[in-house]
């Protein structure tokens, strides 16, 4: 006999998907979304809108605003990423001074503008004016007296580590809450100021590709079209990703190029997506230009002009980050300070390695040639090559340990200016064999006696692209990035020798990059597609419930109560339930994920009456024959996922693999003998660094 409810009118029986409800749809935290189904309601929002358009004027206006909306929040992230990056740059270079002086006319003028602004000052002495006053001087004189505390520190602090391989992580499906999020934004962007200006071995691109996304996690929450689908949202934040390297470095082209290089690493990265990031990456860059951070009225952070031509989780100090931090910093302070190398910032070091010796170059590094009263020959330069060398060593020790610290930092800027000083030294040695060995047959035809025939600063600007490549593994981008950066057009082809030959050898140690070992270091799912899967395995060693392991937990399309199921959802962790029918067969009709059921069943609790731990749920579209006692039914049809990606247990793990990568999957289901098993995106992750024997012994 068939339920009465049932039988009674539609009006009884509710599937909670027809009409909204808070959670559907959404993902817990620290969990993979389903880049298909993503896809697929994406199209049926976008297949009901079209029908729509056609029906009234106001329904095709929506579809208009609809289809531009994707091109205005490019336009808002743009802006607003490129107008904090300007302010963070400016308040960095205020508060680096600030360690050293004030400026007396104006206190919130740095060291350079303060002496630009100055009637007093002269071209030749630009460095120096009687308005900007070291506080040592001020002491001194007693002219005034001042006290202050420096920027404090909270050990509360959410975003811990670089923030790259977190971003990439995202990007790929995972889910992290709260990383994006607007206090995020605004703690990121303070800290940002301080820890830079701290003189910490870090940089600031990593922290201002954070910004950027969270700009754009921001706006995408004000349009529905990205934030009820997590796959739309993630083409809104890869977007959002390259407009932040854009603002960090100047490079918008690059920026595009490093964010497209990360779809070629393992997500979803589609081709209208590329256009957009290269939109935002436009307006980023425009917007920053006319703050001019940078002090040389150009978009380019090292902009150079060359005329020669060329020819920690494990260690103990890593779970007491706030200690880590102040060690690290104590410890930087002290030792970097002696030295004028690792004395002043990351970015001024750079800038300084990268200059070409002219006549009005007020570099250290250029003493031996522009000082006038000097008898010393071109090649007596002791100190120079002795404090590039113990601020090389300095420099790499230091950004090992300060790389991972529970701070904002990034790795781009500390890379560089590694490259650059081991550059800058191999030029100067070269510089001194042309002048001691003009007759050798390299120098012979090209370099006179006591001629300027080598440009050191050309040299420290290819060890830097070449120390970046092999920490990044970067290519194309890296050489696009590089230009942009320093706007020497005509030493590409020196700039793509050393990343690719930089690659090759950092291949040599191992294949991943510093981001791809953080992201296993922190065991994220997310999979590579340079990791080789050679394995001789299938899906039945991989599949779940293994040997001597019990039966998968499933679903029966019409014969459990809410009851069942709660009880099910409770002693089990899996993601989602196979729906089955019979019991006995185990035939698959699809496939039910975890947390649609909990709202599901907490909703239809809330709103419809009738429905308690006896009622019987069921998928299908008819209702099934119940006594007539017996309570009101869950109708949950439009849970149901009807075409989940299924393979046979023989189907080799090569191809699961490779179809885990290319359609972002989340889960698979494997059919045996009619009997279902499951695997998901971490055990993918897990096989691809496990043994066969050790497969085949599991």
């Amino acid at each position: 006999m068939v339920n009465a409810a049932a039988m009674s009118g539609s009006g009884n029986l509710m599937d909670f998907l027809d009409g909204p409800f808070p959670g559907v749809g959404t993902y817990e935290d620290f969990h993979t979304i389903d880049w298909l189904r993503e896809k697929s309601r994406d199209t049926d929002r976008h297949r009901k809108i079209t029908s729509k358009s056609k029906e009234s004027i106001w329904e095709f206006i929506k579809s208009l605003l609809d289809a531009w909306s994707g091109w205005a929040v490019m336009l808002l992230i743009g802006l607003l990423a490129g107008t904090l990056a300007g302010v963070i740059d400016l308040a960095v270079d205020w508060m680096t001074d600030l360690k050293e002086g004030i400026c007396l006319s104006a206190s919130w003028y740095s060291h350079e503008q303060c002496c630009w602004t100055s009637n007093e000052t002269t071209f030749e002495d630009r460095d120096k004016c009687p308005l900007w006053q070291k506080w040592s001087e001020l002491l001194v004189k007693q002219s005034e007296v001042g006290a202050g505390a420096g920027p404090g520190w909270d050990g509360s602090l959410p975003i811990a580590l670089h923030p790259v391989f977190q971003i990439k992580t995202i990007l790929s499906g995972f889910v992290i809450r709260g990383y994006l999020g607007k206090w995020t934004l605004l703690i990121k962007t303070v800290t940002l100021v301080l820890v830079v200006s701290s003189g910490l071995s870090l940089g600031k691109e990593g922290p201002l590709v954070h910004v950027a996304c969270c700009c754009g996690n921001f706006f995408s929450s004000l349009f529905s079209k990205y934030s009820k689908n997590e796959g739309k949202r993630r083409e809104v934040l890869s977007a959002a990703a390259a407009a932040g390297v854009s603002v960090a470095f100047g490079a918008p082209i690059g920026g595009v190029l490093f964010q497209s290089g990360r779809g070629e690493r393992g997500y979803y990265f589609p081709l209208k997506t590329l256009w957009r990031s290269f939109f935002a990456a436009l307006v980023a860059a425009f917007t920053l230009r006319p703050i001019n951070p940078f002090g040389n009225s150009r978009l380019v952070l090292f902009y150079v002009e060359y005329h020669t031509p060329w020819r920690r989780k494990t260690t103990k100090l890593g779970k007491y980050p706030v200690l880590e931090v102040i060690a690290v910093t104590a410890i930087t302070a002290v030792v970097a300070y002696p030295n004028p190398y690792t004395r002043r910032s990351t970015s001024e070091l750079i800038s300084e390695l990268f200059n070409d010796c002219g006549a009005l170059e007020s570099s250290q590094l250029c003493d031996y040639i522009n000082d006038p009263n000097t008898t010393r020959p071109v090649d007596d330069i002791p100190h120079r090559p002795a404090g590039l060398a113990l601020a090389l060593i300095f420099r790499i020790v230091i950004t090992i340990f300060t790389f991972g610290m529970k701070i904002p930092s990034g790795l781009f800027i500390p890379s560089m200016a590694v490259g650059a000083m081991a550059g800058r030294m191999v030029g100067i040695g070269v510089e001194q064999l042309a002048y001691h060995h003009h007759d050798w047959i390299i120098f012979r035809n090209w370099c006179r006696p006591g001629a300027d025939c080598v440009t050191p600063g050309l040299y420290a600007m290819v060890g830097a692209a070449a120390c970046l490549g092999g920490v990044t593994r970067m290519t194309v981008s890296l050489v696009v990035i590089m230009f942009e950066l320093t706007g020497g057009l005509e030493y590409i082809v020196p700039l793509m020798a050393a990343a690719v030959t930089s690659k090759w050898v950092a291949d040599a140690f191992g294949k991943e990059g510093i981001y791809e070992a953080h992201i296993h270091l922190n065991g994220y799912p997310f999979l590579d597609v340079k990791d080789e899967f050679t394995h001789r395995t299938l899906a039945t060693d991989v599949m779940r419930p293994r040997r001597g392991e019990p039966p998968l937990s499933v679903l029966t399309q019409d014969s459990m109560t809410v009851e069942d199921v709660e009880t099910l959802i409770k002693e089990t962790d899996y993601n989602g339930f196979p729906v089955v029918v019979p019991r006995d067969s185990e035939r698959l009709i699809g496939f039910a994920q975890r947390r649609e059921l909990i709202l599901a069943i907490k909703n239809a609790r809330q709103r419809q009456e009738g429905i308690v731990s006896d009622s019987v749920m069921y998928f299908t579209e008819e209702p099934p024959e119940l006594p007539a006692n017996s309570p009101q039914p869950l109708k949950l049809r439009r849970v149901l996922n009807l075409s989940p990606f299924t393979v046979t247990d023989h189907t080799p793990m090569e191809t699961v693999v490779d179809i885990f990568r290319k359609l972002g999957l989340r889960q698979c289901l494997v059919t045996r003998s009619g009997f279902t098993h499951l695997m998901d995106k971490k055990d993918i992750n897990i096989i691809i660094n496990m043994s066969f024997f050790t497969l085949r012994k599991t």
